[in-house]
């Protein structure tokens, strides 16, 4: 069995995977996201750990399964901060904060952002990296100095568990990285003014890397030291491996806090003339990279348009059957992240909005108005992360079933979605044991998978309601940008 643990945004999870693909325990615990004025979203390391000591030992407690090996995987971007023995210099920077806002406004005006984009086909967005490491440099300096590595939530875990500081390949990659030669871009870094920072950032670990509990962290495990551990890919690309996308041309759309929305090439040959947005990750396979669209247009829009008019996420279903496609009229745009945008485009002043209402709307069309916005915005970034195969699906927006029809409808593209529930985990249980030299049937993992189909009757009306999102959005980018 792998213990697979995924350490989200806002809940940490894990699960005794077999290598059937199939979870038979599992345990999870939320995370603090400490938020505060103008976009600030940050996190506590030990909170963090303490979630993952939390339920790595509510599954283990009472079972007598063998456990080869944990995998850990987990959110993305933002910037964690530590000294040498792991411990934070100061609260860890969550991808979603948006302090860096501004910055990347200018950045953008300035070309900045273009330049980057050029070297290394990553979009710049206020939660990464180069944002927050230019941010914190003139106005934390002193943060940096005392700090040993600007790392990232899954390297963050690992150098408690293990001692050993490294970074994952998969992380790594925005937005400095070359993924072709899985090196740091000095000019990047040069562009966005952290050059003199070039030592806080780890050199990726060798593809398949494989590390060991160390006395401090079996200790906080109660699990043997010694015990392999492998940390990473990051959630984005576990889910889509746990998902069933892992060969050249298919994709995965995760619903979940981000709306990430991804597909696996062979080539990663940078257009300059694309938009400076998404990023080009690693993968375990040297020769395969996952271009990725991860839209902060996720869930969060859908739970505030529920909030809204007074409801929760249990009343979902009923909203979507209530109100016909087209939600009589009423169309969204669902930019509410205060960090604005950064896929498919990078705007850090988007804003939501609702558009054409009148007296005879009720709350189910402004409900479904803003799911159907979501699944358009899907649309949008599997069109430009080049999506050309079969389409995977996962994530907690999934779990209503009208909502999961929907991302089908507006994408007009089949919707496998996994039976088992702990996705991320079962891809880094994947990766975990190809890493040991047993590598799982993947295909036999992909079977196990609902497919659903899009409605044939519906085709028309979403292809026109597709442009209608597409025109709003050229519009409101003239608006941000003025």
């Amino acid at each position: 069995m792998i213990l697979g643990v995924d350490i989200g945004t806002s809940v940490t999870k894990a699960a005794l995977i077999g290598r059937d693909g199939r979870s038979v325990r599992s345990a999870s615990r939320p995370s603090e996201l400490l938020r505060g004025p103008g976009g600030v979203v940050e996190q506590d390391l030990d909170d963090v750990v303490a979630s993952v000591v939390t339920v790595v030992r509510a599954v283990i407690d009472g079972t007598d399964e063998p456990i080869d090996a944990i995998a850990l995987t987990g959110q993305g971007d933002g910037l964690w901060l530590r000294d040498e023995q792991g411990r934070p210099t100061r609260r860890a920077i969550s991808w979603m904060d948006g302090r860096a806002a501004d910055r990347v406004a200018r950045w953008r005006a300035d070309g900045v952002l273009d330049r980057v984009h050029a070297l290394t086909g990553s979009g710049v967005f206020p939660g990464s990296h180069a944002a927050l490491l230019a941010h914190l440099a003139e106005h934390e300096p002193e943060v940096l100095e005392r700090s040993a590595v600007a790392g990232y939530c899954i390297d963050a875990v690992l150098q408690r568990l293990t001692g050993v500081i490294t970074v994952d390949a998969s992380d790594a990659s925005l937005p400095f990285l070359d993924v072709r030669t899985r090196r740091y871009v000095d000019e990047a870094l040069a562009a966005c003014g952290v050059a003199d920072w070039r030592r806080l950032l780890a050199d990726p670990a060798e593809p398949h890397a494989v590390f060991a509990l160390d006395a401090t962290g079996a200790g906080l495990l109660g699990l043997p030291e010694g015990l392999p551990v492998t940390a990473g890919p990051y959630d984005v690309m576990t889910c889509g491996i746990g998902a069933g996308a892992r060969r050249a041309g298919q994709g995965t759309v995760v619903v979940g806090t981000t709306l990430s929305c991804q597909a696996l090439t062979t080539d990663a040959t940078i257009d300059p003339a694309t938009e400076p947005a998404g990023m080009w990750l690693c993968t375990p396979d040297p020769d395969l990279y996952l271009r990725t669209m991860p839209s902060m247009a996720g869930t969060a829009a859908i739970a505030h348009a529920l909030s809204l008019v007074g409801a929760g996420t249990a009343d979902l279903q009923g909203f979507l059957e209530e109100s016909a496609p087209g939600a009589s009229g009423v169309r969204a745009l669902p930019f509410v992240s205060g960090a604005g945008e950064r896929a498919p485009f990078v705007e850090p002043r988007a804003t939501g909005q609702l558009l054409g209402m009148t007296l005879a709307n009720g709350p189910a069309d402004v409900v479904r108005a803003m799911c159907e916005s979501v699944a358009y915005a899907a649309r949008h970034c599997l069109e430009a992360a080049g999506l050309a195969g079969e389409l995977s699906g996962c994530g907690g927006g999934l779990g209503t079933a009208a909502f999961a029809q929907l991302i089908a409808d507006a994408t007009g593209q089949a919707l496998h979605v996994p039976h088992e529930p702990f996705v991320g985990a079962r891809g880094a249980a994947a990766v975990a044991w190809a890493a040991l030299g047993a590598p799982v049937d993947e295909d036999a993992w992909a079977a196990d998978r609902q497919v659903i189909a899009p409605q044939d009757d519906l085709r028309d009306q979403y292809e026109a309601g597709y442009a209608r999102y597409l025109a709003d959005v050229r519009e409101a980018r003239q608006r941000w940008t003025a």
